[in-house]
């Protein structure tokens, strides 16, 4: 049984217009929803075992945010450059990819990826998965390279909107 956590990392900042994409940081909304929904996750007991998170500021920032409400350690969190900028097969190839020796893992990116991505590997459709949303994957298999279209099932679908509409 593997479980998979998809994470679209949290509103950035566009106040800088002379930094480059990838060093765009979070902005306040960011900064509210990143460990917000990191208290979501604790609440309901969720363990990665491993965060992978694309190199770009906000992303790494976002994964930070949510691991420091889990109590991860630090060295949990590993800096993927490979999600940057990925699409929906280079996404599913990093998955397929991962150490089966770990069950539950967190990655975080970007979308249009993230949501495309969601959408082939689970039994739920989104239009489009807003950010600092966390998509819960369940598998029943054994192995990461198994995981194919529909082939996991949406546990839980959790976004700040949710609970701070407007």
């Amino acid at each position: 049984m593997k479980k998979l956590y998809l994470v679209r990392h949290a509103k950035s900042s566009w106040k800088n217009e002379n930094l480059k994409d990838i060093e765009r940081p979070l902005n306040k909304r960011g900064k509210r929803d990143a460990p917000f929904m990191g208290e979501l996750l604790a609440k309901k007991n969720a363990k990665p075992e491993a965060v992978y998170s694309s190199p770009a500021v906000r992303a790494f920032d976002t994964a930070q945010l949510i691991a420091g409400k889990l109590d991860l350690p630090d060295e949990t969190i590993e800096l993927m450059p490979e999600i940057y900028e990925a699409g929906m097969g280079e996404l599913l190839e990093i998955i397929r990819e991962l150490p089966d020796e770990k069950q539950n893992v967190m990655l975080v990116g970007h979308n249009p990826g993230m949501t495309s991505l969601c959408n082939y590997i689970s039994d739920k459709y989104f239009e489009n998965i807003p950010t600092a949303a966390i998509a819960e994957i369940q598998f029943d298999l054994e192995t990461w390279k198994d995981i194919k279209m529909e082939s996991g099932k949406l546990l839980s679908f959790e976004f700040p909107k949710k609970y701070f509409p407007g």
